[in-house]
């Protein structure tokens, strides 16, 4: 009879493990999986999108060095600067 790791039921089906009790019954990798999951599902709820993006090292050294300088993260930068260029180019609003 074979045990699922994420089987919660049947945790202790080949007997008690010695040592401190375990406070989660998931291992590690199981319980990283599971916050993740949970993040990206607020993070879907509050309206965020997630993008991946491919650039050479250099530029992400920049970026990095310009975060570190404004003292924010690379998605907050990232953010600001993509309203920056959006106001500069002056779109027309759709709505009107």
């Amino acid at each position: 009879m074979a045990k699922a790791s994420s089987d919660r039921n049947t945790i202790d089906l080949f007997g008690t493990v010695r040592g401190r009790p375990r406070t989660h019954p998931l291992p590690r990798k199981d319980q990283l999986k599971a916050n993740k999951r949970v993040q990206r599902e607020k993070e879907k709820s509050l309206g965020m999108k997630r993008v991946e993006l491919v650039v050479d090292e250099d530029t992400v050294k920049k970026l990095d060095m310009l975060c570190e300088m404004s003292g924010i993260k690379r998605a907050d930068w990232l953010t600001m600067q993509v309203a920056l260029a959006f106001n500069k180019a002056k779109v027309p609003n759709k709505e009107g």
